[in-house]
């Protein structure tokens, strides 16, 4: 498994990242409810285990607790492991004092002196500027604090402007994390993904499997319904399900000649548009295996490109 440099000179990861918004998050992922801190254990040993130390999570993941956790597991960890965190800037932060203190905050549950990548979790800040955002963040990589700056769902401009105050300071953006899939590639037609590879910032893809559409567990023949908000989304629907029947049915046979289940091979598809790192969320030791099977082999062009043609309608 060859790791990947977050931008042009950042931490060296690996190719994947376990995704911890389940963990601790009652709203969304039902936690509590079917698995705990027990599985997530687990899930975080199996990581280790199968070679990932890439973990991303938020101070809003849970409240705090995904970050409390993450800090609890790394005390036995066998191994030396990589956090992403994630800065949210609420309404009541709006001075350099506030981006600190949610640093020092995010250090304490995860029970670390530094950070490897510490990421804006969103662009809209309210009160507060991206001058004073990113030179807060500059002032934390002098300090010794970050290791790395990221930003998570900025569009194109607001990456180049994010960009541009770093780099007065001399210090590199090196990651942009947003939603991307076989069924979320506007990344490709916005600017993003252009805008990434000039600047030499690294693409985190969060909701790489569209939150279990692309697993083959949900078919229009089939009546199990998805857990917590994801029963709303009309993707899940019978209508929604038989619109991406093409694409499951391309990501099974691809599998079957790999011998993969379809969510190995649709990571791979991300893996293979290179310098993106897939960011798979995890709950269980199952989960991670299932995800970690995205490794270690490559789909060829001509795959890549059946797959590139079936998820065209999703380019926009």
């Amino acid at each position: 498994m060859e790791n990947i440099t977050l931008g042009q000179n950042g931490p060296s990861v690996t190719p994947l990242c376990i995704g911890t918004w389940a963990w601790g998050d009652k709203l969304f992922w039902n936690y509590g409810n079917g698995y705990g801190t027990q599985e997530l254990e687990g899930a975080f040993t199996a990581a280790l285990e199968a070679g990932v130390t890439f973990f991303d999570t938020a101070e809003v993941y849970g409240m705090g607790l995904s970050e409390k956790l993450l800090g609890q597991f790394m005390q036995t960890a066998s191994k030396p492991v990589q956090i992403a965190t994630k800065f949210g800037p609420l309404p009541w932060r709006f001075t350099s004092q506030s981006v600190s203190d949610a640093l020092t905050e995010s250090l304490k549950r995860l029970q670390l002196e530094r950070i490897e990548l510490y990421q804006v979790h969103w662009p809209f800040a309210f009160f507060l500027s991206q001058e004073t955002l990113m030179n807060t963040l500059a002032d934390e990589v002098k300090r010794g604090r970050i290791a790395a700056v990221g930003v998570s769902n900025y569009s194109a401009t607001q990456m180049r402007e994010a960009h541009q105050i770093l780099a007065s300071r001399g210090i590199p953006l090196v990651v942009n994390q947003v939603r991307y899939s076989l069924l979320s590639r506007q990344i490709e037609t916005n600017g993003i993904s252009a805008t990434a590879q000039e600047l030499g910032v690294t693409i985190l893809a969060y909701s790489p499997l569209a939150q279990g559409l692309l697993t083959g567990k949900y078919t229009p023949e089939c009546a199990e319904t998805p857990s917590g908000v994801r029963k709303m989304d009309p993707r899940f629907s019978k209508e929604g399900l038989q619109k991406i029947a093409p694409v499951i049915s391309l990501l099974n046979s691809l599998g079957e000649k790999y011998g993969r289940t379809p969510a190995q091979v649709a990571l791979n598809w991300l893996i293979a548009q290179g310098n993106v790192i897939p960011i798979a969320g995890v709950k269980t030791p199952q989960h991670v295996k299932q995800n970690a099977g995205a490794l270690g082999w490559r789909l060829n062009t001509d795959e890549i490109g059946q797959l590139e043609q079936v998820s065209r309608p999703w380019l926009s």
